[in-house]
């Protein structure tokens, strides 16, 4: 199928809705805070269904499985690492039933996020163990029914470039590949998505882009630098829900449906063609994504006052453990 089954079906619709957040919808579905997401996968597939379910009735085509942190480092801390394979084959399982009861073609995107340890020489952690770590989950989510590997939040090339060669070694499914880009347009890592596109068009991926993120401007700048790059390579957008605030101990997104459905029409506007939500975003944002990017309903009038990326404002963040 190689990189034909996204641009088969973007030319059919001309833009595809990805879904949104993941951890915030399981936790309002009764996910314990501080357990493991992906621990649904094996107790209670229901609550993974209707997560599933929700982004599918907002529009979605294409979902991502309840796999994020799904990397033997990340459940080694909730004592699942020895379960790797079987709950990332379960999670891709989880959104197949899903997928297939539809009379629309929806595609499961198997989620494989950054193993949250830096590789050498800046840590200790060797890119053949990543490279190790990283084709397990390839391998679950192959085994589960997975259209394409989907490798986000990313801000290193070094671990990107782990992740596609372990997933390589045990599957031929796409990969998509889409990095956060956190401060004055550049990840935490520094790579600018210049940088980022040339170096993953020479890896052949079947598309590329920017997820989460600071703010909505960050993101829009890096994804003007990788559609100017790309060439015919398909471009993603799966931004937060605006800026994220805390107010008391939780933390809340500034961006509103209209907010990031204006966000969408820009992005599609300037060449992306695939778009979606990550943090912040629930199925109310994605209808009205959907909404907007079919026409149906008029592209929103919110103040977006795009800041200077070369400045770096808005507030610094730490890495990101989990999409919200």
């Amino acid at each position: 199928m190689g990189s034909d089954l996204l641009q088969d079906l973007i030319a059919e619709r001309g833009v595809l809705l990805v879904d949104g957040a993941t951890g915030t919808q399981l936790m309002a579905a009764g996910l314990e805070a501080g357990d493991a997401p992906e621990r649904l996968n094996l107790d209670r597939p229901e609550v993974v269904y209707q997560l599933h379910q929700s982004y599918v009735d907002a529009g979605s085509d294409i979902v991502l499985t309840n796999t994020f942190g799904g990397s033997r480092f990340r459940l080694q801390l909730h004592k699942l690492d020895d379960r790797v394979v079987e709950i990332n084959c379960k999670a891709a399982q989880h959104a197949r039933h899903v997928v297939d009861q539809l009379d629309r073609k929806v595609l499961v995107a198997g989620s494989i996020g950054p193993t949250g340890e830096l590789l050498v020489p800046l840590g200790s952690l060797e890119p053949s163990d990543a490279e190790a770590a990283f084709a397990e989950q390839a391998q679950g989510l192959t085994e589960g029914g997975a259209d394409l590997l989907w490798i986000e939040t990313m801000s290193s090339m070094e671990e990107v470039e782990a992740a596609v060669v372990g997933a390589r070694t045990c599957s031929d499914l796409p990969i998509v590949v889409t990095l956060s880009f956190d401060t004055a347009g550049r990840t935490m890592m520094g790579v600018t998505g210049t940088a980022a596109a040339s170096r993953l068009a020479e890896l052949g991926v079947a598309a590329m882009g920017a997820n989460c993120g600071n703010n909505l401007a960050d993101t829009e700048a890096a994804l003007a630098e990788m559609v100017a790059v790309a060439g015919d390579i398909p471009v993603v957008s799966k931004a937060n829900a605006g800026i994220p605030q805390w107010r008391g101990t939780e933390l809340v997104y500034s961006g509103s449906p209209e907010v990031m459905a204006a966000h969408a029409h820009r992005v599609h506007q300037s060449g992306v063609r695939i778009v979606g939500g990550c943090c912040g975003n629930d199925p109310s944002h994605l209808a009205m994504m959907r909404a907007v990017l079919d026409g149906n309903v008029a592209v929103p009038d919110v103040d977006f006052t795009p800041r200077d990326v070369s400045t770096g404002g808005g507030p610094e963040r730490q890495r990101r453990g989990r999409r919200r």
